[in-house]
């Protein structure tokens, strides 16, 4: 029997949660600048010497498949990119919670971070293929966090996925989010919305987080962003990496079209793309040892 989490209890979970490190805050900043630079990026990343060994160390590793050995950090986040930098800063700080067994969806060690970088490398995309007004690596940094609430309530809905399959099935249950919110009393976006007020993160990647189901709510002003984010979750779950039973149980909103433009060959070729950089990434960093793998 499941019982209703207290704001209280909430706010207690997130204060268990590890701040992020200066050097991923000021990077997640520095994504939603629209002035930024990739010098900007360079000299946050200087001034943290393990984020730099980190990403000497994944751009030299056996994934990468370079010639010869890269000792400069410019052009190691030149090679990079700095959508993948901001990755390695982020999951450095959240392995904990990217790599935790999501108990209550019955999703296993790692599921969420796979699920996120996939998520991430489509909304980035999407942003690209369909010219919206957003920088495409402010979208990728948005879809890396969209999911990450939960992690916060999945140890409260343990043991509830069959009986919430079964009710939305027999449509007691509009969808995963109806049943997070009846069981429990808050659902996954607003659990991640209320660790990315205490993290500060930027308004932007906060509004992606907290309406990457509901894209029609957020601000007008970042509806593009959260839209992007929203197809780019369910690419990813088409592509078969959910974080578990809920996968594909979450409705689509229709009206995307009308923020986002993708035919179909367009949209075959976004999953492609998001296969082949995913196996990419991911190698990169199981090469270097990484903690999310």
């Amino acid at each position: 029997m499941t019982e209703k989490i207290s704001h209280e209890e909430i706010q207690k979970v997130i204060k268990s949660v590890p701040l992020l490190s200066p050097s991923a805050n000021q990077l997640l900043q520095a994504t939603t600048d629209p002035d930024h630079d990739q010098g900007d990026i360079v000299q946050i990343v200087k001034l943290d010497a393990t984020l730099t060994a980190r990403v000497l160390k994944i751009v030299n590793s056996a994934a990468i498949g370079l010639i010869n050995e890269i000792t400069s950090l410019e052009r190691a986040i030149s090679y990079l990119g700095e959508r993948l930098v901001v990755g390695i800063a982020v999951g450095d700080c959240a392995a904990q919670l990217f790599d935790k067994e999501l108990k209550g969806y019955e999703g296993e060690h790692g599921d969420l971070w796979r699920h996120d970088l996939r998520t991430a490398i489509a909304s980035r995309e999407i942003a690209t293929l369909s010219n919206l007004k957003i920088n495409p690596d402010l979208a990728f940094t948005a879809g890396l966090l969209h999911d990450i609430g939960k992690s916060l309530i999945s140890d409260y809905l343990q043991g509830t996925a069959s009986e919430v399959l079964s009710k939305i099935e027999n449509e007691e249950y509009g969808d995963y989010l109806t049943a997070e919110e009846e069981l429990i009393g808050i659902d996954h976006p607003r659990a991640g919305y209320e660790l990315a007020l205490a993290w500060k993160l930027p308004e932007a990647i906060t509004e992606a987080i907290r309406f990457h189901h509901t894209p029609a709510e957020a601000r007008e002003d970042l509806r593009e962003l959260v839209y992007a984010v929203h197809l780019g979750d369910n690419i990813a779950m088409l592509g078969g990496c959910g974080t578990g039973a809920d996968s594909m149980h979450y409705k689509l909103d229709p009206n995307y079209s009308q923020y986002i433009e993708l035919k179909s060959e367009e949209l075959a070729r976004v999953m492609l793309t998001v296969d082949v950089e995913f196996n990419k990434l991911e190698r990169s960093f199981s090469a270097a040892g990484d903690s999310n793998q």
